[in-house]
């Protein structure tokens, strides 16, 4: 039986070759001295040697084999896929396969545990955000109805302010839960678009309409960027597009410059409809851009609450297209103005 490793391998032959040269050397002192009982002596002590030195490397050799097996199977069947068999042959470099699938499945190893990393800070972030985006209405919920307990119900002055204030608060909390249910049933899947074709022209154009007021009390002006006469039809769910384009109106208004403008876009883009959304305003921060569309995170936390938003209206229109199967991205540039851009199917 020879060796399983190369350096086995290589020793093995070395021996061979060196019983051969030996062999060769005792015909030549054979052949000069005529000394059977010195011949003899030498080729028995050689071969006693050589035999006893290939069973104890074998020996060693298969021990060895035997402890790394269950090592080496054990890796290799983490990496082949559920209910497949694969049988664990016996390979002439047993030892270095080990090493190699040892540093792989370290690699693997590793790159899940940064990747639980990142979840778990997530998970931590967004714990925080959210008890600091319900701790803010919660207390000022509790100050209104204490100063009312206190006396403040009796002051005409007072209690419908401060109870006009408390459901407020209330109505802010409710916007904060049901976005969080929004976005979990759509994570889940357990809220399907409800596809149809849409003019979504007309769409844009209603609710251009609807935001004009809201618009004008910043001196901000919205509007298409050109004469859009003829209807663009699209496939998509009439209500959730209609959020998308409600969250991406709003913030223009809310973060733009005053005097300035948001401009609604069509581009055809072969099967699909490029819509972009830009404004003029005071842009995002180049930092800022990769997480602008995850829960809570905000760039100026003071005027983001201020304004009275939950955080999570790009969040929400981040998985509704993802949910009709398309993209969003956004491009910004201080002191320029920001453009975001979806796409949506055209309708057959």
């Amino acid at each position: 039986m020879k060796p399983t490793t190369a350096k086995g391998i290589a020793l093995y032959n070395s021996i061979v070759v060196g019983l051969l040269v030996f062999v060769v050397f005792l015909i030549s002192v054979f052949i000069q001295t005529r000394e059977w009982a010195l011949i003899a002596a030498l080729i028995s002590a050689v071969v006693v040697a050589a035999v006893a030195f290939v069973f104890i490397y074998m020996s060693v050799d298969k021990f060895i084999y035997s402890k790394i097996k269950p090592i080496y199977k054990t890796i290799f069947s983490t990496k082949i896929r559920k209910g497949t068999k694969e049988k664990i042959s016996r390979s002439p470099d047993m030892l270095g396969e080990v090493r190699e699938q040892v540093m792989s499945w370290a690699e693997d190893k590793e790159k899940e545990v940064e990747k639980l990393k990142v979840q778990e800070n997530f998970r931590r972030e967004f714990l925080g955000n959210l008890a600091h985006e319900l701790k803010t209405p919660v207390f000022s919920i509790q100050g209104y109805i204490l100063t009312l307990l206190e006396g403040g119900l009796e002051d005409p002055n007072i209690n419908r302010n401060f109870l006009q204030r408390a459901a407020n608060g209330v109505e802010r909390i409710t916007n904060i839960i049901e976005d969080l249910d929004t976005i979990t049933q759509l994570e889940s899947g357990r809220m399907e678009p409800d596809l149809r074709k849409v003019n979504i022209v007309e769409l844009c154009r209603e609710l251009l309409d609807a935001f004009e007021m809201k618009a004008r009390e910043r001196n901000i002006r919205l509007a298409f960027n050109r004469n859009y006469d003829k209807p663009i039809m699209v496939n998509c769910d009439k209500g959730k597009i209609a959020q998308v384009l409600t969250n991406l109106l709003v913030n223009s208004i809310h973060y733009g410059k005053e005097g300035g403008k948001t401009d609604v876009r069509f581009f055809d883009m072969d099967d699909k409809i490029l819509i972009e959304v830009a404004d003029n305003g005071p842009g995002i921060p180049q930092e800022h851009l990769p997480r602008i569309f995850e829960r809570f995170y905000r760039i100026d936390k003071s005027r983001s609450r201020h304004q009275g938003g939950s955080g999570l209206g790009l969040a929400i229109v981040k998985h509704i297209l993802e949910a009709h199967e398309q993209t969003i991205n956004v491009r910004s540039t201080v002191d320029v103005g920001t453009t975001f851009a979806f796409t949506l199917a055209k309708a057959k």
